[in-house]
């Protein structure tokens, strides 16, 4: 890995459309930029919950740095793991309502993969964090209540732990907590520094 370390500080991409990590990205108070990857996020046959984090959050961050060679350029994906089957986003409130019937009770791990590349220089990192969620035992009557009122068909689990969904929880065990919302911030800041941006 070679360091981005030339004088003028190389512009930051995250390569995401999602609020949820620009929100998150914009904690650590660098400019930065936001550029779609437009990446197939089919997964593969056979290929297992880990991989498929793994590989679309490298994909997302190589699609971007092609587009900014000389930026470095985060990518990030995030699925959702019970016992080895991943659980994508619902989309809608029929499938919300599987998932959180699946999930009631049981525990969850949600896999957040970070990748940071900097085409320039040649730098290329990645970074895993597990978070394993603990459900309650939901009622039917509880699951439509909570969907009703926040609506979360865009985040792989049909729960925002940030927001309402926190209350269909029983644990949260983790070593980087915002990798649940979708950025890993203790790892983003590791390797954005490795990749030769300053941090406090």
């Amino acid at each position: 890995m070679h360091p981005c370390n030339l004088p003028a500080r190389r512009p930051l991409v995250l390569g995401s459309t999602s609020p949820y990590r620009r929100e998150l990205l914009a904690r650590l108070r660098i400019p930065f930029e936001t550029v779609a990857p437009h990446v197939d996020e089919t997964p593969q046959p056979g290929e297992a919950p880990v991989a498929l984090a793994q590989r679309l959050a490298l994909a997302k961050a190589e699609a971007v740095a092609r587009q900014r060679p000389q930026a470095i350029v985060i990518g990030s994906d995030q699925v959702a793991d019970l016992d080895g089957v991943a659980l994508g986003k619902p989309g809608t409130h029929a499938r919300a309502v599987a998932q959180l019937r699946t999930m009631s009770g049981r525990t969850v791990r949600f896999h957040t993969a970070l990748a940071v590349v900097c085409a320039a220089s040649g730098f290329a990192a990645q970074e895993l964090a597990t978070v394993e969620v603990r459900f309650r035992a939901l009622t039917d009557a509880e699951i439509e209540r909570y969907l009703r009122a926040e609506q979360p068909y865009d985040c792989a689990g049909s729960a925002k732990s940030e927001g309402l969904g926190i209350a269909l929880l029983e644990a949260i065990v983790s070593d980087d907590p915002t990798a649940l919302v979708g950025l890993p911030l203790i790892r983003t800041a590791r390797l954005l520094r490795a990749a030769g941006l300053e941090l406090p």
